[in-house]
């Protein structure tokens, strides 16, 4: 046999079992009666986690899947378990988490959506996914180095893994006529979502800071679905946070009171604002504020963009900077008019010389919020404060 006759074996052979492959896979696909599909810049993983929760309290046999902060399979019984990922993340995971729900008799899948490239954002739904519900949050500015320049190309980006023939769930308000236009073109049903007056009183029940808009979104679901809103907000309401989840601790250290925020998932410009600015607001007493914000050298789009809008929020007394690249936010917020005498560089310190920075800076109590990247040190920082955090003062 030739070497060309063996090659044209293998490759013959790669392709049959391709075939069959995907037959499975389609075949696990068709096994889970709902699968729900969310996408968007910010709020999938809270989404994800709320959906999941309120179906599982209507009765309905759920898995779910999370990129979020740290990537997670959520089973039926509500156990969650790390994701594996020996080369990185990659998009081709999804067919394991169908085959883990297909495997536990689920009838609902809710997977978030991990692809940025648009070409790999159309090739996730409808080769991987193939949903009966999709779901965009929100269109921002983020990833702009991938799925920019521009929040319109973001948008577009997204658009790419609305379902044929399904329903696509959205708060997005700006982009709402693309969304739609790409929605009609595959015939699927947009329904447009505002957060109402009671959807932001469900909101203030959580444990932790969410927003009305993703409460509101993740009940429009299960209602599609069959689940009353009562049952679908009593689950939601008792279900676990993603380690990323917007939260409060308070800190009591030597006299000095302190509360951490941790906003380190919302890292585009417009969601970090809303968030620091909603801080500012529930805590006015506080002698100083302090921003935190840990910066990653592999994402100076990001660290840039957020420099530029800072110096338009309420003003921080102090700005600490942490991880990598620091200098680029630094730069940018500098050129925009903002005091460069209220940075304090913590490039490269341990977690532990990041809090002992910060606590130099509190006074006799300050408002501290972590912004800008979860990954790295972020997520360590705030475990650091939650660990440190009185259960008396946080009850």
């Amino acid at each position: 046999m030739s070497g060309f006759q063996a090659l044209g074996g293998i490759l013959v052979g790669l392709i049959v079992l391709g075939a069959v492959e995907l037959v499975f896979h389609r075949r696990r696909l068709a096994s889970i009666r709902y699968r729900i599909h969310v996408n968007g810049t910010r709020g999938k993983t809270s989404v994800t986690r709320f959906i999941a929760a309120g179906l599982r309290a209507g009765g309905i046999v759920t898995c779910a899947k999370t990129t979020g902060s740290l990537a997670r399979m959520l089973l039926p019984d509500g156990r969650e378990l790390p994701i594996y990922r020996p080369a990185g993340a990659n998009i081709m995971e999804q067919k394991r988490i169908v085959a883990v729900a297909a495997a536990h008799g689920a009838e609902a899948l809710v997977i978030e959506c991990m692809a940025l490239q648009p070409l790999l954002q159309s090739l996730s739904e409808f080769k991987l996914v193939r949903a009966t519900h999709g779901v965009v949050t929100n269109a921002r500015p983020d990833h702009l180095e991938v799925m920019g320049p521009t929040d319109r190309h973001v948008a577009m980006a997204l658009a790419g893994m609305i379902p044929a023939g399904a329903k696509l769930f959205t708060s997005e308000v700006k982009w709402r006529p693309l969304l739609a236009a790409a929605a009609k073109d595959r015939g699927a049903e947009l329904v447009g979502v505002e957060a109402q007056a009671e959807d932001v009183a469900a909101a203030a029940e959580f444990s932790h800071v969410a927003h009305a808009d993703n409460v509101a979104l993740a009940l429009a679901v299960c209602a599609d679905i069959g689940v009353p809103r009562e049952v679908a907000l009593e689950g939601m309401w008792t279900a676990a946070l993603d380690p990323g989840a917007m939260t409060e601790r308070k800190v009591e250290f030597f006299g000095r009171q302190i509360v951490f925020v941790n906003g380190f998932a919302a890292n585009d410009p417009v969601s970090t604002e809303q968030v620091w600015e909603l801080a500012v607001k529930r805590h006015e007493g506080v002698e100083r504020r302090i921003a935190v914000f840990n910066c990653r050298q592999d994402r100076p789009d990001r660290s840039v963009q957020l420099g530029e809008a800072f110096p338009e929020w309420s003003q921080a007394d102090h700005v600490v900077l942490m991880g990598s690249g620091t200098f680029l936010l630094a730069r940018a917020a500098s050129r925009k008019g903002c005091d460069a005498g209220i940075f304090v560089f913590a490039e490269g310190q341990s977690v532990e010389e990041v809090f002992e920075r910060i606590i130099g800076l509190v006074g006799s109590s300050a408002l501290v919020m972590g912004m800008g990247n979860i990954g790295g040190s972020g997520l360590e920082l705030a475990r650091y404060f939650n660990n440190r955090a009185a259960p008396e003062l946080n009850a």
